[in-house]
């Protein structure tokens, strides 16, 4: 059905449209936030606006708190999304929200448009129920999620940091997943850490190999030895640390020529059983021990952390239970992202959102039952945790 014939939204379908109406490609917001801001402050919330950065890079944050005291359950999330590629190529315009045979179709539906505003009007009902609830409830958004997450989520938790802030839940609104709303929510992230490697060799003709150094040659035993590598057996939450090679690149494009340097970039996504210091002497061994000329940067996008069971995932699990009649699943899988900048500041951190199928790809969709159960099951934890 298309939404031009439907009479009744819910306030959840509503919203989301409304979200994904704004053009609002990363870091831009297009006034998501201000949508937002205006919910959230008609319901007693206390809203801080945050930027950082300059020109394209500015990147606009709201941290919003209703409460006086007691323990924070914080909902955190980005309003920016990816771009939408080819736009000819989707059967609906991706800024032009469509609902169709049940699925809410538009950039941003999935991740995390939808999850928004699940939250918003999830805080509005209980809000209304219950006015004067215990503890706090914050909002934590940034619209530099899917770029560099240089002025973002990182950059308001230094804030929150500097004002003595305390977070003790967190709900990450990404799409966690896989056949239904609720029926996984990630508990941890594995870690990231990037490497990018050159090897120094000595460039010459390929007739005259005695003259020259190919670094190929000269690094390749040890890449393989990296490869098969077993860093870690993973525990009862994380599978094994897995070292991939991204890319490779070597040298001038002529057929007779030994390059003088080898660049490589390498990543590690690892759990909770190693360190990011480990896997770097580990890394720089391996490498030393063949006796080559290199140079190593890296980059720690993020570590990993993990949230057993406790009062945020017992909650969370029995509001699913309460809403879907759904048993989920704890899952440590899949990337990075903004609660391994929410998780150091000694919070319980989750995720958990709708089906994360169509995230980033043309017709990006979600089911509106999906969506209006999502908000269900924010309002029944917020119940849980805070009356």
């Amino acid at each position: 059905m298309d939404t031009r014939v439907m009479t009744e939204l819910s306030p959840t379908i509503e919203l989301a449209m409304d979200l994904i109406r704004r053009r609002s490609v990363t870091p831009k917001d297009e006034d998501c936030q201000t949508l937002m801001i205006e919910r959230l402050s008609s319901i007693g919330f206390h809203v801080t606006q945050l930027a950082w950065g300059e020109g394209d890079e500015r990147v606009v944050n709201f941290w919003a708190v209703r409460g006086e005291s007691g323990p924070l359950l914080a909902f955190a999330g980005h309003t920016d999304v990816v771009p939408s590629g080819p736009e000819d190529q989707w059967h609906f315009p991706p800024f032009e929200p469509t609902i169709y045979e049940g699925m809410l179709y538009g950039r941003g539906a999935a991740d995390m448009k939808g999850s928004l505003a699940a939250m918003v009007t999830a805080c509005e009902r209980f809000v209304e129920n219950h006015p004067n609830h215990k503890g706090r409830i914050g909002f934590l958004i940034t619209s530099d999620e899917e770029g560099p997450a240089k002025y973002g989520t990182v950059k308001v938790v230094e804030w929150l940091q500097a004002q003595n802030e305390t977070v003790d839940w967190c709900i990450v609104g990404e799409p966690s997943s896989t056949h239904q709303a609720g029926d996984v929510i990630k508990n941890g992230r594995r870690g990231s850490l990037g490497g990018w490697l050159t090897v120094h060799g000595v460039q010459g003709h390929v007739a005259y190999p005695h003259l020259a150094k190919n670094p190929i040659h000269l690094a390749s035993p040890a890449l393989a030895e990296l490869a098969h590598e077993e860093w870690d057996q993973g525990n009862d939450f994380f599978p094994a640390t897995s070292f991939q090679i991204s890319n490779i690149q070597a040298g001038t494009g002529a057929t007779n020529v030994v390059p003088g340097a080898l660049n490589v970039v390498f990543n590690f996504r690892f759990s909770t059983e190693l360190t990011e210091e480990i896997l770097k002497a580990r890394t720089e061994a391996i490498l030393d021990k063949y006796n080559l000329e290199y140079e190593l940067e890296w980059k720690l996008s993020g570590n990993p952390f993990l949230t057993d069971h406790g009062e945020l995932v017992d909650a969370l699990v029995g509001a699913i239970k309460h809403v879907t009649d759904m048993d989920t699943e704890l899952s440590t899988a899949g990337g990075t992202s903004d609660g391994r900048f929410i998780a150091p500041m000694g919070t319980q951190v989750v995720e958990m959102g709708p089906i994360n199928a169509t995230i980033h790809k043309i017709d990006e969709c979600v089911s509106i039952e999906d969506l209006d159960n999502t908000s269900a099951i924010y309002e029944e934890t917020m119940v849980r945790l805070l009356s």
